[in-house]
């Protein structure tokens, strides 16, 4: 599903299309400002996203073997939640 399909799904139980983009694109930058911050969004029975930070570490280039520096990131986390699992089985 895209986000425009997204925005139709809300649509559908909304009065009109504009309304439920604006409501998806509310949630997406609350969600995005939050964990810009480092904090934590968790919505019940759906998951969490989170911020995880990934320490730097020694790769290798897999074309030539080359051993690489890779640095220091943070990068974002989902976790499903119980209700989510079951609906996907």
């Amino acid at each position: 599903m895209t986000k425009d399909e997204l925005i139709e799904a809300v649509a559908s139980v909304c009065s009109s299309k504009k309304e439920a983009g604006e409501a998806v694109n509310a949630v997406f930058d609350a969600i995005t400002k939050a964990m810009s911050k480092g904090d934590k969004v968790v919505l019940t029975g759906f998951g969490a996203f989170s911020v995880s930070k990934r320490a730097a570490r020694m790769g290798v280039n897999p074309r030539t073997g080359a051993k690489i520096k890779i640095a220091a990131t943070t990068v974002p986390k989902f976790k499903a939640g119980k209700a989510l699992k079951e609906a996907v089985k």
